[in-house]
């Protein structure tokens, strides 16, 4: 019986550990029993934390968690001694002094660190701390070579995830509006969202709501009246003729679908003011940094702050070149090549070797 510790403290990590867990029960079948234990979403068995008491968004809103966090930390420590492999997935506020305590306790399980912090948006400094304190890097994206010494790039989770593409622009009726998958993204962009939706009378308004959000519609979205609500968000992006997204995953999602998007977000003032200054991008979509690092055009518009807002919206709808569009999200999976999930789990397993790739 093998066992592993996971650190999954985000919605989105849960979707990427998702897959290696498929991967894993693959494995058990043929009779390479495991279990799992550490801080992840619940239904996939039984954690120390549920990860959605550590989910939050932004600088300040990521406070009252610290207190909490140092005592988890302990606690992850003390179950990495009894297990045969660490998975630390995005997250590094939290998983980086993680894997400095664990190192520090010698734990003598590898630690593999899927999704690596962002550095070349900000903090290069960790690099040296990802290195030092992490046995195998497993990269998501192919420009990390340029930041990391010893980086493997095992492949992007979405195109594990996504079981849908389009490979021409479609005209069905259908609008599709992603206002973020956090409390406080979804609150600040509803508004926003609801009176664009009015301008598209004949259309369908697709709203996905994530599943652990249902019962709390009301509070977090107000009136959804006008929508047609889903839990399916990749099935509605292929639905839809056009989407309007919250900055984040969803955007890469929604390209690599092949719908027609446009980027819209605000932030807390505060937040925004703090990232300006330490963000060194000149994108914030996922797909746009990536046609960036390729050097080519961004692939949609983006709309930030005051700038997101029903009429700049509507019109960069208006003036989007779908065909153009479609073709750009070719060459976007091209780029990203295979999904991750089995070489994640390889280098988890500790038999990883460069003939996966």
């Amino acid at each position: 019986m093998k066992k592993y510790l996971i650190s999954c403290l985000e919605p989105s990590a849960n979707l990427h550990f998702g897959e290696v867990l498929k991967e894993l029960k693959k494995s058990a079948k043929s009779g390479e029993e495991f279990e799992i234990c550490g801080i992840f979403d619940p239904k996939f068995a039984q954690p120390i934390y549920a990860s959605s008491e550590f989910s939050a968004m932004g600088f300040v809103e990521i406070l009252p968690l610290i207190f909490k966090a140092k005592k988890a930390l302990k606690q992850m420590v003390e179950l990495a001694k009894e297990c045969d492999g660490v998975l630390l997935i995005d997250s590094p506020a939290f998983n980086l002094p993680l894997a400095k305590a664990l190192k520090k306790a010698k734990v003598k399980a590898k630690i593999t660190y899927y999704i690596l912090p962002q550095v070349w948006a900000w903090k290069p400094k960790r690099v040296e701390k990802v290195e030092k304190y992490c046995d195998n890097l497993a990269s998501i994206l192919p420009f990390d070579e340029q930041f990391y010494n010893r980086s493997i790039y095992v492949g992007h989770p979405l195109l594990d995830e996504i079981k849908f593409q389009k490979h021409e622009a479609i005209n069905s009726g259908k609008i599709a509006f992603l206002p973020g998958s956090r409390r406080s993204e979804i609150i600040r962009l509803m508004p926003v969202f609801k009176e664009l939706a009015t301008k598209f009378k004949d259309k369908e308004k697709i709203l996905p709501i994530p599943a652990h959000l249902m019962d709390k519609v009301d509070e977090i979205y107000g009136d959804v009246s006008e929508f047609s609500i889903t839990n399916d968000a990749p099935k509605a992006l292929y639905e839809s003729e056009f989407a309007f997204v919250c900055s984040g995953t969803a955007t890469l999602e929604t390209a690599l679908v092949g719908t027609p998007l446009v980027l819209a977000y605000k932030a807390k003032a505060i937040d925004m003011f703090i990232a300006k200054r330490l963000v060194n991008l000149t994108h914030v979509g996922l797909a746009n940094i990536m046609f960036d690092f390729m050097k080519k055009e961004p692939l949609h518009e983006e709309f930030l702050q005051d700038e997101a807002n029903a009429q700049n919206l509507y019109n960069a709808y208006l003036n989007c070149d779908r065909t153009k569009f479609i073709k750009a999200c070719e060459e976007l999976r091209e780029y990203l090549k295979f999904g991750s999930a089995k070489n994640v789990l390889a280098l988890l397993k500790d038999n990883f070797n460069d003939t996966k790739i």
